[in-house]
């Protein structure tokens, strides 16, 4: 009998699925047999709670009750789970009779499983003893054949070093044929061949192999570059080759112009042929490089021809700018970089015209100007290296040196189109130890100049102050100097070869513009006491130009790829914080904020000073205009004609000459600043001081706004259309004090009822938008002109 658990979860069998097909037959027929299939169900659920007794008796009590006509129903309910037993027992019998057969089933597999598991092992136990006894039979023949294949492999590495020893040797004996034929072509192509296969054998170990291939090379490449090289040399004498004179006077040595063809083909044919041996040459020829320390771009060599085209040149420099000769002066270098370019120059055109065509056919992409141009630079390279240590300490050399080199590279650039990415004079300046000299005396050379500008005597004038035009900013000239000054620094260091280097030049620039802030700011404080003075003013117009200027310089590409740099260096170093470098990167700020704020800090100061001086003057003189009697004035009705009050008069005149002294002496930028600042302070100061200060009668008012927009608001129509818009509280101060009194009390009834939108509204619709409810009322409570039943 299986376990009570197996029994309850055991799945349905068929029998089972009859036996619930009868049941549901029974459902149909009583809503009893639904209740005693469900009784079924909480039995089970009951009976392994351990509480059927309990249930029993809930059951009985239920179907029964303390009906004694339900007995009837007794007979039902025990045939129902009489059925109910019988089915449950065949699930029982069913399941039984199932598990043993499974279970025997699943032994016998086990059992043959087993048999099967034994019988591979014996295989393979068989199968090791085999294999071990043949491997060991074996074994003395794999000896032997190993043996024999080790001796053939080394037959035929001996085999192969012979064949390239032998292929060598055919190729030698090629050249020797070909020369002795006098076919230098096919000789100069078999040379080429010959060194390309010395470039493959170079991951060879066989050394002595290589040495051989490396010296048949060698010999061969000596005889045919010394025949095309005798033969090239002769053909660029009837040329008069090297050209000493410019273009207009050379003559080309023609005697009879009828050879110059003959002449020009044995040119190309040469040049062709020295051409085919530039392999051969890189491959035993070490380039001729300067210390690494000048970081130098990687190059090729320059081609052959043009070597040979080069030297009568180069035995030129070094007789003329070495050694104990008079042109070699050190501090003459403008002698042999003159000379470099006047050969560039004077060999420009056949450059051009004659060589540049063969490179084409041939399919090269060498540009022979500028190889011929990169030639001569390693000379002015090679003199720059030798001679600048002799002078690294003297400042005046130096600085001439450096000059020098400058001019010649502006104009290597810019004539002759030399690249930047060659090798260039920058580079040599760029050594460590010369730029360090270099920015020193960068530094010492402007900032004397910035001593100079300040001391002249013309240093706060005006180049341009009779020209209107010109004159907009009214730069002094110390500051249009000093501004120039940086543009020349920033043309010497802009085609350094590095970003890095550019970077401390930058800063070199930086801290001048701040020693000359400071400078500025000495003078200035020299002047504090005459802020209205052509001296104070001219150091506020310098500020200011200056300020300008680099906010412009920041927006220049130059910078914004120097911003960049800037950007990739304080990453890398972390000396900025995220919120920097991301204003940096998204162009927020520029390399020259931090100059710009304190020269804009600066600049507010000193016109806050001024605005305060010319402020004080003004206060002074509207000492009358406060003490005028408002109260008791004649109506405009009394009056025939309005005039301005006397007491306004030193006011007025007080404001227009200041005004008037300042917009000549300071630029229209500044000017627009200081008028809107004392504007912005002195409509303050009548609305508090004057109007709050003081109750009107109709004709005070009156005479108040008269004065205000009849006089004062036009003496800064000058300077903007609409000149009330900023008297914004003294405007609308009249226009309340001027209202009829009809209106007048409306808006005084509505402001005292209302608060909020509807008070808004009610101002705005005659005219007040800047002035809060409650200064209106105040407003409206100084007016002395209310009827006598007046509220």
């Amino acid at each position: 009998m299986p376990p009570a658990g197996e029994i309850g979860e055991a799945p349905a069998a068929p029998c089972c699925s009859e036996r619930a097909d009868e049941r549901k037959d029974v459902e149909e027929k009583s809503d009893i047999n639904i209740t005693a299939l469900v009784g079924n169900e909480q039995v089970n659920e009951d009976a392994d709670n351990g509480d059927l007794p309990s249930y029993v008796s809930a059951f009985i009590e239920k179907e029964v009750g303390n009906d004694l006509k339900s007995l009837k129903k007794l007979d039902t309910l025990i045939e129902q789970m009489t059925e109910n037993k019988m089915q449950l027992e065949e699930q029982v019998l069913t399941i039984s009779s199932e598990i043993p057969k499974r279970i025997q089933s699943a032994l016998k597999n086990a059992e043959e499983s087993k048999q099967f598991l034994n019988q591979f092992m014996e295989q393979e136990t068989h199968l090791f003893s085999s294999i071990n006894s043949h491997l060991l039979t074996a074994q003395p023949w794999m000896e032997d054949l190993g043996a024999m294949i080790n001796q053939i492999e080394e037959i035929e590495r001996h085999l192969a070093y012979l064949k390239w020893i032998s292929q060598i040797e055919e190729l030698s004996d090629n050249i020797q044929q070909y020369l002795m034929t006098n076919n230098v072509p096919e000789a100069a192509s078999t040379l080429v061949y010959m060194a390309e296969l010395d470039i493959k054998l170079q991951e060879s170990s066989c050394t002595h192999l290589l040495a051989f291939m490396r010296a048949t090379v060698k010999f061969w490449h000596k005889i045919l570059k010394d025949k095309l090289t005798s033969d090239f040399e002769e053909i660029l004498a009837q040329l008069h080759w090297p050209f000493i004179t410019p273009p207009q006077s050379q003559t080309v040595g023609l005697s009879r112009p009828a050879t110059a063809p003959e002449i020009y083909t044995n040119l190309e044919t040469l040049f062709c042929q020295l051409l085919k041996l530039q392999t051969s040459d890189e491959l035993l020829t070490e380039p001729k490089q300067l210390p690494e320390k000048y970081c130098l771009p990687a190059s090729p060599s320059v081609i052959l021809p043009l070597q040979i085209m080069l030297t009568p040149l180069q035995k030129r420099f070094r007789y003329h700018f070495r050694g104990n000769r008079q042109t070699n002066v050190i501090s003459k270098p403008e002698w042999y970089l003159a000379q470099v370019l006047m050969w560039i120059g004077n060999h420009t055109q056949f450059l051009d015209e004659k060589i540049q065509p063969i490179l084409d056919k041939v399919g090269t992409s060498v540009n022979a100007r500028l190889e011929f141009s990169r030639g001569l630079m390693m000379l002015v390279l090679e003199k720059l290296a030798a001679d600048i240590p002799c002078l690294l300490y003297d400042d005046n050399l130096f600085c001439h040196l450096v000059d020098e080199v400058l001019l010649f590279e502006r104009e290597l650039h810019s004539v002759y189109g030399y690249p930047g990415t060659f090798a260039n004079c920058m580079h040599i300046l760029s050594e460590e130890t010369c730029f360090q000299r270099w920015l020193t005396v960068e530094r010492k050379f402007a900032l004397q100049k910035m001593d100079s500008m300040l001391s002249s005597e013309a240093a706060w004038i005006s180049q341009y102050k009779d020209i209107t035009d010109v004159d907009e900013m009214k730069v002094p000239d110390c500051a249009e100097t000093f501004m120039t000054l940086l543009l020349v620094i920033t043309d010497r260091y802009k085609n350094l070869p590095t970003a890095s280097r550019k970077l401390q030049f930058l800063e070199l620039q930086k801290d001048l513009v701040d020693d000359f802030r400071i400078r500025l700011t000495q003078v200035m404080k020299e002047e504090t006491r005459a802020s209205l003075g052509f001296r104070y003013c001219a150091i506020l117009n310098a500020v200011n130009y200056i300020s300008t200027v680099l906010a412009d310089w920041a927006d220049n590409v130059f910078f914004l790829q120097l911003q960049q740099a800037a950007l990739e260096v304080f990453a890398e170093n972390n000396t900025l914080s995220k919120l920097q470098l991301g204003q940096l990167a998204s162009m927020e700020s520029s390399v020259f904020d931090d100059m710009i704020n304190l020269l804009e800090r600066l600049k507010h100061d000193m016109l806050t000073r001024q605005v305060d001086h010319v402020f004080r003057e003004v206060k002074e003189a509207a000492k009358l205009y406060k003490k005028e009697r408002w109260l008791s004035l004649p109506s405009q009705a009394e009056q025939a004609v309005m005039s301005l009050s006397s007491s306004a008069c030193p006011l007025l005149l007080t404001l227009r000459d200041r005004s008037l002294q300042l917009e000549q002496q300071l630029c229209f930028s500044l000017f627009k600043i200081f008028w809107q600042m004392l504007v912005e302070k002195l409509d303050v100061y009548i609305y508090q001081e004057i109007i709050l200060a003081n109750h009107f009668n109709e004709g005070g008012a009156a005479q108040l706004q008269f004065d205000m927009t009849r006089n004062l608001f036009p003496l800064f129509s000058h300077y903007c259309k609409r000149p009330e818009n900023y008297f914004k509280h003294v405007k609308e101060a009249c226009i309340v004090l001027n209202l009829n009194v009809g209106s007048a009390l409306l808006l005084k009834d509505v402001l005292q009822s209302a608060s909020g939108k509807p008070a808004t509204e009610a101002l705005n619709e005659v005219g007040i938008y800047k002035l809060a409810q409650q200064d209106v009322e105040i407003l409206l409570n100084l007016r002395t002109n209310w009827p006598n039943t007046g509220k």
